[in-house]
């Protein structure tokens, strides 16, 4: 069960560098394909757009082969297209290849979720989904800073096919490590759809665009938060970026922990809650040199708290479907940063200055512990319904 995690974890590192990398390398990329930063900035948006497109639909389709088979062969195409990035030399091949690059990202985690579940042992399969998420944070502390440095020190095509190489392992890692598993999916592509009409499974994935949307609402804007607002020299950052990192890691395995003490939608409410709280803070103490450094950890930290739960939280939404379900809360994480990063940005754009950003995050994740209580209502509803019909 180990080494099956561990390469689940290797395949979530380096879906974690290849994400975040393009951000710390943007300048590069636009001097050298004679573009513009912000429209650089549309290939972060391409490969977002892909998982969004590439999470349903390929845990879709893929249901009628073995899982273990399926996440090797998202892992192939990843490490493909990832390294096929490093050799492109105009915008529109770099476009077409990030969106390509993007679509196994969803579905490898959403079905690398389910399986890392059902190899736990009881009860420890909070535990297992968090240790496929490591792979996550960890590139955030590792691999997205080694990956700029080679970007910024060599070429910018060096990072994507650094990312290349660690697509590589994570096939040979599911491949010699992954036991054989059953179909993905067992009841078809059909049959899987109609979990598509469940109202409580849409609930959750506004939960999780709205309630992680705060995070990226701030995260987004956190280079001029730091320079602009609390005045630290502009090579701080990758400092920062760095803390931020080990913040997500800590809040991947605390996470883990409060879905197994007070279930996932609890657990859910519990960080959001805080979430609300520090974000707030931050808005009063960013001008504050240390205050935002130990705010950076606290809100990465409790951010990534929400990784486990919430994707628990899909999975028993989506009983019968888990593996579409689960895929589909990617979408739901990718959507979240979009428009985190887009809602935070108009009152910056209307003058409102940096930390304005911030309250947009607290308001948005505010709006996810009102989707989290309705959730619950919503379930124990239901729980109410069927104990008088049992009754009866």
């Amino acid at each position: 069960m180990k080494k099956a995690l561990i390469a689940l974890a290797i395949g979530g590192f380096g879906i974690g560098m290849t994400e975040f990398v393009i951000m710390g390398i943007l300048p590069n990329v636009a001097e050298d394909l004679k573009i513009t930063i912000p429209q650089a900035g549309h290939f972060i948006s391409a490969y977002a757009l892909g998982v969004v497109v590439g999470a349903p639909l390929i845990t879709g389709i893929a249901g009628r082969w073995p899982a273990h088979k399926i996440l090797m062969w998202l892992m192939v195409w990843f490490t493909i297209f990832n390294t096929l990035s490093g050799f492109a030399n105009s915008y529109n091949t770099l476009m077409a290849v990030r969106f390509l690059s993007g679509l196994p990202h969803g579905a490898f985690f959403g079905i690398g979720a389910v399986v890392a579940g059902k190899l736990a042992k009881p009860g420890k399969s909070a535990q297992a989904i968090a240790i496929m998420f490591t792979g996550l944070t960890l590139a955030n502390v590792l691999g997205v800073p080694l990956g700029t440095f080679l970007g910024q020190h060599f070429s910018w095509g060096v990072s994507f096919m650094a990312v290349g190489v660690v697509g590589v392992f994570a096939v040979l890692g599911v491949k010699f490590w992954m036991p054989v598993l059953p179909k993905s999916s067992s009841n078809g592509l059909r049959k899987d759809l109609k979990v598509l009409k469940r109202g409580e499974l849409w609930m959750v994935f506004f939960l999780t665009t709205i309630g992680t949307g705060g995070f990226f609402a701030w995260y987004s804007y956190i280079a001029p938060l730091i320079t602009d607002v609390a005045g630290h020299p502009a090579g701080m950052v990758s400092y920062v970026m760095i803390l931020a990192g080990i913040g997500m890691v800590v809040g991947n395995f605390i996470g883990a922990k409060l879905a197994e003490k007070y279930s996932p939608i609890n657990a859910v409410v519990i960080t959001l809650i805080i979430m609300v709280i520090l974000l707030l803070s931050n808005t009063f103490f960013a001008d504050d040199k240390i205050a935002v450094l130990v705010l950076t950890f606290l809100i990465s930290t409790f951010a990534f708290c929400l990784a486990t739960p919430i994707q628990m939280a899909m999975i028993t939404t989506a009983k019968g479907s888990e593996m579409l379900g689960s895929s589909l809360n990617q979408s739901a994480f990718n959507v979240g940063n979009a428009s985190g990063a887009y809602f935070a940005g108009l009152p910056i754009a209307m003058g409102y200055g940096i930390g304005s950003a911030t309250l947009v995050g607290a308001a948005m994740a505010g709006t996810g512990v009102f989707i989290a209580l309705g959730i619950i209502l919503m379930r124990k509803k239901r729980e109410k319904e069927q104990a008088v019909l049992a009754f009866e």
